[in-house]
């Protein structure tokens, strides 16, 4: 499932295309993703100028000029491409078009429909039931050292499965919490509760110094992610542990024949990539 780096690189790709454009046309080819899309998408949306286009952990949120938002969630295998002039015939799993009045159209495809689109008003966004209880955004200042450190307190849970509980921080997945980890050397079996003061501190730094990275290396394509250009993410070329089971970690000095080098464990079914040597 795309993380929080690659819907950030989806929005950015998105901006030209979509921010300040009126949206003439719309169509909607499946009637149910993940969930069922409004019999009145089209009609809400037709003559709309989104006026601003932003992401709320991994969601992707189109302000309109009358009040309306658009929530769309990728899924595990959802992506948009931009096309310009008249679009190619609509694929298989090509389910819905934004067409602008700049001639512009914005393709949703997704293989196995787990994404979602829905409308709600700007005001119930707080309480909306897919955003009242998740977390802060770990790129916004209201995520900070000691936000966390209050989020994890009394948490029994190792702090992996913590940060993959979107009410405590939002938008983080399996890849970028075992990369976030790894740089504060913090072990993905450590109790959470545990994290408090300068563990803390070094964990939301590097959360924040991953994503960051991330975002600008366009995401990682591991099997779906793309952008809206086409252009594939190669953050995957700078990771440090996931998914290099057995291998040294970056500065390793120790003898792996003897040590194993980075391990791959299982925690809550996922797959988890971290040192024993240098995480604690």
């Amino acid at each position: 499932m795309p993380e929080l780096p690659e819907v950030e690189t989806v929005r950015r790709g998105l901006l030209p295309a979509l921010e300040g454009k009126t949206i003439e046309a719309v169509d909607v080819r499946r009637q149910k993703l993940r969930l069922p899309i409004p019999g009145d998408f089209a009609d809400r949306l037709t003559g709309r100028r989104i006026t601003r286009l932003n992401r709320l952990a991994k969601y992707l949120l189109c302000h309109l000029d009358d009040g309306g938002v658009l929530i769309i969630h990728l899924g595990m295998t959802g992506h948009m491409l931009v096309l310009e002039g008249p679009p190619p015939v609509p694929g298989r799993h090509d389910h819905v078009d934004f067409v602008t009045t700049d001639g512009v159209t914005v393709r949703y495809n997704d293989p196995r429909c787990f994404g979602l689109m829905a409308l709600a008003r700007e005001e119930e966004l707080p309480d909306h039931k897919m955003f009242r209880n998740i977390g802060p955004d770990p790129l916004s200042n209201g995520f900070n050292a000691q936000v966390l450190a209050a989020a994890l307190k009394g948490k029994q849970t190792p702090i992996k499965a913590a940060l993959l509980d979107q009410k405590t921080v939002a938008g983080l997945g399996n890849i970028y919490v075992s990369e976030s980890l790894f740089r504060a050397g913090i072990s993905p079996k450590r109790l959470a509760r545990t994290v408090q003061g300068g563990r803390a501190e070094k964990l939301t730094h590097s959360i924040r110094q991953v994503l960051v990275e991330a975002i600008e290396a366009g995401g990682s394509t591991l099997q779906d992610h793309v952008a809206p250009d086409g252009k594939l993410g190669y953050f995957q070329h700078h990771f440090k542990v996931y998914g290099r089971e057995g291998e040294p970690c970056p500065g390793c000095d120790c003898d792996v024949d003897a040590t194993g080098g980075i391990r791959r464990i299982k925690q809550a079914g996922r797959s988890t990539f971290y040192c024993a040597r240098r995480q604690r």
